[in-house]
């Protein structure tokens, strides 16, 4: 077989007259019900959820109120990228998302790569919206538990740790929680998350050396859903639109309670670490904004999806970028940044002020908010398995559509087994940034998916079309002007980069590294140059270390001095050069991107959002760049072995 047949396109003349073919006979043919408004309800459904009930607290700790700009940031490039995917969706009317639209641009491979990197997304993204709603669910049943304990006398039991926690965090929250402890830190001293997760281990049952921790609710709420969006769009419609009107609700109401308690003091200083501080968000910020992508999975089943499909997409995004904004801008006024590294950060700020109604209600909405997120995740997933078992790629039984409710019923299936198992396991953090990665890499080729098809005659347009700004001379002038910023005003974290510069590693990162002899020795340290005495008889390690970060220069002094190997002071060499490998790839990119914008004048918005997706994907971690990696691998495998032969382009050749 040619290797050009690796990147044989199908063309869009082709994929409507299969809709069209579809229609008529009803054969694998979806049910339309869907209209720009329920676009955009399923839009603000998907983007309203885990980021303004979680992730907004961590990210607004890291950067301060500033983290209102990374949220503006992340919209713009969202909004570029939804730019191409509208013009795609107005041109390719049809389920397959990205992949559809990369088939028509690259080739069947390219098609492939895209189609499985989206099922990790969505299956990603559906455990980690699972596990962030079973966070609060059981924090809200908890307190509804105590609250009729106390006020009734009874004795309920809420449910046990073990049964509400993934496994990776009971297991890597026990050893660091034992670590600590081995350093001196007392186990009440320890924060919440590493006394559960150390709870969790020590009383969950076992089965020889396993531990038996699962997240219960999660998988409760995983079969809830699927069994929803299995059962139909105008079901699952109608369930999305009532979530979203009850939590836009809520979230007027915090804005409009949560005004009279701002204390404009906490605004300042406004970007307490600066820009790095408020880029230390990009993986949170943008994890709250992944999902309006998953409106082009419905394009076979909106009434008119040319028309509608990007106006969807671009209000979802307008309207949600305005509520992050106020509601960071809010919970930063309400408190001070530094009290906001908290899971659920709504809850938390009204808790702290004792307005305890406000605090019931948010419960409940977020409860709510996080299962509208689910279903919209929960519905794309088995549009893309469907679309891409239709071109082949996939067993001829995902592309099955349900004679009764007309979803495509066994991918829907196959689909909750594929969330729910992991959910009951894996790490929260770690699934955001894969989450992440894989829709950033979906939105590059999107975004180069128009680009190379911008000049190409022949190829029909739909009724939406990208405006066309000439990118040759803007872009090389954006890349001048950053390098004049780096070179010139941030020219010490520019050249520590470039020359690798030996990094200091955190206090914490150091007490949990120790085994007892060195925690011994460091303890010893830290109290001979301890002019004060203040740390005579307390062998809280973490505690006497930490004191000394907020000066940059005297933490760098006293780690300096510590009487244990380099190797657990410093992060450098390859170890550390590991971590910017991303970086460079983007900026070795980002020049090619300038002479290709340049020698062909390129259209700016959609390079604009190659540009912006990139730079988030190389702000996440190389380990995350390594797990994709595996991920794609493994789909090659499949590829090569099953999805090539069984193309039906390939058949069609044959």
């Amino acid at each position: 077989m040619a290797f050009s047949s690796l990147f044989r396109k199908k063309t869009v003349q082709d994929i409507l007259a299969q809709v069209e073919k579809n229609n008529a006979d009803g054969h694998n043919a979806l049910g339309k019900h869907l209209k720009a408004r329920d676009l955009a309800a399923f839009g603000i459904a998907a983007i309203i959820g885990a980021g303004i009930f979680s992730t907004i607290g961590k990210a607004s700790f890291d950067g301060g109120p500033a983290v209102i700009f990374l949220f503006l940031f992340t919209a713009i490039a969202c909004s570029f990228a939804a730019f191409a995917y509208a013009e795609f969706a107005s041109m390719v009317p049809v389920s397959g998302s990205a992949y559809t639209y990369s088939y028509v641009a690259f080739g069947e491979l390219i098609a492939w790569i895209i189609g499985w990197a989206l099922i990790m997304e969505y299956a990603i993204g559906n455990i980690t919206v699972a596990i962030s709603w079973s966070d609060y669910f059981t924090s809200l049943m908890e307190n509804i538990i105590n609250n009729l304990n106390h006020n009734y006398h009874l004795n309920l039991q809420v449910l046990a740790d073990w049964a509400q926690m993934d496994y990776l965090t009971a297991s890597n929250g026990f050893k660091d929680a034992t670590a600590l402890m081995q350093g001196g830190k007392s186990f009440e001293n320890l924060n919440t998350g590493l006394q559960s997760a150390y709870t969790a281990w020590t009383t969950a049952p076992t089965i020889g050396s396993f531990h038996f921790v699962a997240d219960l609710p999660a998988l409760f709420i995983i079969v809830l859903i699927t069994a929803l969006v299995y059962r139909g769009m105008k079901e699952s419609r109608n369930a999305s639109n009532m979530m979203v009107l009850v939590k836009l609700c809520i979230i007027l109401l915090v804005i409009a309670v949560g005004v009279f308690y701002i204390d404009i003091d906490n605004w300042t200083p406004f970007a307490p670490n600066g820009v790095s501080g408020v880029l230390k968000g990009v993986s949170a910020v943008f994890f709250a904004y992944i999902g309006f992508d998953a409106i082009s999975t419905t394009a076979e089943e909106c009434e008119n999806p040319q028309r509608d499909l990007p106006k969807g997409m671009m209000w979802a995004i307008i309207i949600c970028t305005v509520l992050y904004i106020v509601i960071a801008l809010v919970l930063t006024g309400m408190v001070s940044y530094a009290d906001l590294n908290v899971g659920d950060p709504l809850l938390f700020v009204f808790k702290k002020l004792d307005l305890k109604i406000m605090s019931a209600i948010i419960g409940v909405s977020a409860v709510i908010a996080m299962a509208s997120v689910l279903l919209v995740f929960q519905m794309g997933q088995p549009r893309i398995w469907m679309s891409m078992s239709r071109d082949g790629l996939l067993p001829k039984r995902f592309s099955r559509v349900h004679p009764k409710y007309k979803t495509p019923s066994y991918a829907t299936i196959v689909t909750g087994f594929v969330v729910a198992i992991p959910a009951l396991f894996l790490n929260l953090t770690m699934v955001t940034d894969l989450c992440s990665i894989g829709t950033l890499f979906a939105f590059v080729l999107v975004c180069a998916g128009v680009l190379v098809l911008q000049n190409k005659p022949n190829i029909p347009r739909g009724k939406f079309k990208t405006p066309y700004v000439n990118s040759k001379y803007v872009v090389p002038f954006l890349l001048a002007a950053g390098m004049f910023y780096a070179f010139n005003y941030n020219n010490k974290a520019t050249m520590g980069f470039i020359t690798n510069e030996a990094k200091t590693i955190s206090a914490t990162d150091i007490i949990t590294s120790l085994n007892k002899e060195e925690s011994q020795k460091v303890y010893a340290y830290l109290v001979s140059i301890d002019d004060e005495k203040n740390t005579v008889g307390k062998a809280d390690l973490e505690n006497l270390l930490s004191k000394y970060q907020d000066d940059e220069a005297k933490y760098a002094t006293v780690v300096a001095g510590l009487p244990i190997d380099n190797g657990l002071k410093y992060e450098s060499g390859f170890s550390l050069f590991k971590h910017k490998i991303p970086m460079w790839i983007f900026l070795i990119a980002l020049i090619g991107l300038t002479i290709w914008s340049f020698k062909e004048n390129l259209s700016l918005i959609p390079l604009l959002g190659l540009v912006s997706c990139l730079y988030m994907m190389a702000e996440l971690s190389v380990w995350n760049w390594i797990y994709f990696t595996i991920w794609l691998l493994i789909g090659l495998v499949i590829y090569f072995g099953f999805s090539r032969n069984n193309s039906k382009l390939n058949l069609k050749e044959a």
